[in-house]
């Protein structure tokens, strides 16, 4: 092995373990002051603390309104991701087997939603227009149109690598596009599904500024904002908002550990053409 592929390697391994420290410091910054206590935490340190404070869990989750939040979040994550992924996989069906120019003006308009900025005043303005202004209706319909574009070329890159064979014997034996999609591509889809679900619920699940903007009452408030509760401009508990903090993130961490494989298989299968 030359030397320079040697050296190449070695600042390759520096800097992914640089990356890794930038990542993990913080985390661990976190979770290691979530067990402090008020006075120990304001050194944000590594340090481990001098008595874990499992109370501090506790408290959070008594006053901090975490069932409710746990609730509105688990309504708002799952409803939307339920219709994005619907709503991409059916579009991304018809842009990636139709050549129509229909088609092609669909596929470019979802293209530019992945480059276009958000508008929070245009949103706003049209949810109070339609009457969905705070309600959980209204968010979920915005965290859909955010997700799709991402969604939906996920979906069309993988649905492309398809062989368009299938959808012709299908046709052949009287299969219509519906009954076609369903019954021959959807079962086919199960890596970029599963891959985008848990992209989607991710994005949903920790969103700190949809809410906040748009919901009127607290009692609608999602799990990141409950941090307002042990936060605020004259006052700040920190061991509480590390551990509010935990808590937030515990869930999807865990469910992305858990799919990790298939996030990997999905991005993978979709970026090879069969």
């Amino acid at each position: 092995m030359s030397r320079k592929r040697i050296a190449g390697k070695i600042i390759y391994m520096l800097i992914s373990y640089l990356l890794c420290v930038i990542i993990v410091v913080p985390i661990l910054v976190m979770v290691l002051g979530s067990f402090k206590t008020s006075g120990e935490v304001l050194k944000f340190n590594l340090s481990l603390p001098e008595k874990f404070m499992f109370s501090n869990y506790a408290f959070v989750y008594t006053n901090g309104n975490i069932p409710t939040a746990f609730v509105n979040s688990l309504i708002i994550t799952f409803i939307g991701c339920a219709l994005t992924i619907c709503s991409s996989a059916l579009c991304a069906f018809y842009i990636a087997r139709s050549k129509s120019r229909p088609a092609k003006v669909v596929g470019t308009f979802f293209t530019i939603g992945l480059v276009a900025p958000f508008q929070i005043i245009t949103t706003f303005a049209l949810l109070k227009l339609t009457g969905l202004i705070g309600s959980y209706i209204g968010v979920i319909l915005v965290y859909s149109a955010i997700q799709m574009p991402w969604s939906m070329y996920m979906f069309v890159q993988f649905i492309r690598s398809i062989p368009s064979d299938l959808d012709e014997a299908a046709y052949i034996d009287g299969a219509r596009p519906v009954v076609m999609f369903f019954k021959i591509v959807l079962p086919l889809l199960k890596p970029v599904t599963a891959t985008t679900t848990i992209m989607v619920v991710i994005n949903i699940w920790n969103d700190f500024m949809l809410p906040l903007y748009f919901f009127d009452s607290s009692k609608k408030w999602t799990l990141p904002l409950t941090v307002y509760n042990f936060y605020g401009q004259y006052f700040s508990d920190w061991n509480y908002v590390f551990a509010d903090l935990v808590i937030v993130a515990f869930p999807v961490a865990l469910l992305y550990l858990y799919f990790q494989r298939y996030v990997i298989a999905g991005i993978t299968a979709g970026a090879v053409k069969g």
